[in-house]
């Protein structure tokens, strides 16, 4: 454990935005999962759901929780999914 004052705030502000960016990593797993689930039942609202999927996934790379191109490919990935349910 850190024994310096400056240390000690370091410790707790990174705890503070792990519990933060884990929570945009399960909500982003979350929505990538749903987009997957749908493809497979051939559901109707697949589509839906993988916007609500690209919003999460964008937001999670403008907070820098995952990096631009993470979050472009793996948007990528799931809207070629959807393409070729739809095909």
């Amino acid at each position: 454990m850190a024994n310096h004052k400056s240390a000690l705030k370091r410790a707790v502000q990174n705890n503070r935005r792990r519990l933060r960016n884990k929570a945009v990593q399960t909500r982003v797993k979350n929505a990538v999962k749903d987009v997957r689930l749908a493809v497979a039942e051939n559901a109707e609202n697949s589509i839906e759901r993988l916007n609500a999927a690209k919003s999460d996934i964008d937001k999670a790379a403008k907070k820098g929780v995952l990096h631009k191109k993470t979050a472009a490919r793996k948007i990528s990935r799931l809207t070629k999914m959807i393409n070729a349910q739809q095909a």
